[in-house]
């Protein structure tokens, strides 16, 4: 199963300039995401990170990692039902392995280890031209959805 930036704008709550999947590639509900996030120069944080040498926060590349996560979850939901809200709720074992620029493909291949009652955990891997850029452990919990 493939998204498109309109599909996934209906799972996840993030909107521009926070949403950072721009499409999936392969989902498996409950299972796995591989998602694409493509790094342009008109990101709102190149400016400031850093102006003579651009690149993508490390706490953002997380956050795109944390958002293909929410995919694999909040496709498993009822379209016409209420969807939980999904929070991060630690890291683990992340590592930083090379820096993310303007003009990058980011792949992010993420893997639900476990889920129960609400919480749970995924395996994440970001790529750029096959390369590791950065790999975390993600633990997640779910909410009902304040009014």
């Amino acid at each position: 199963m493939t998204l498109n930036i309109q599909e996934i704008s209906e799972l996840l709550p993030h909107r521009y300039p926070f949403l950072l999947v721009d499409r999936v590639l392969e989902l498996i509900p409950g299972k796995y995401c591989k998602a694409v996030k493509n790094v342009t120069i008109n990101e709102p944080f190149f400016p400031g990170h850093f102006p003579d040498m651009p690149t993508m926060p490390g706490v953002l590349l997380l956050e795109s990692l944390a958002q293909t996560g929410a995919v694999i979850l909040l496709s498993l939901q009822d379209p016409d039902g209420p969807r939980p809200a999904i929070y991060l709720a630690g890291a683990d074992r992340v590592r930083f392995r090379k820096p993310v620029t303007p003009g990058d493909v980011l792949v992010n291949e993420v893997t639900l280890l476990w889920h129960r009652k609400g919480f749970g955990r995924i395996d994440c891997k970001a790529t750029v031209e096959g390369e590791v850029v950065a790999e975390a452990e993600i633990a997640y919990a779910l909410s009902a959805r304040p009014r």
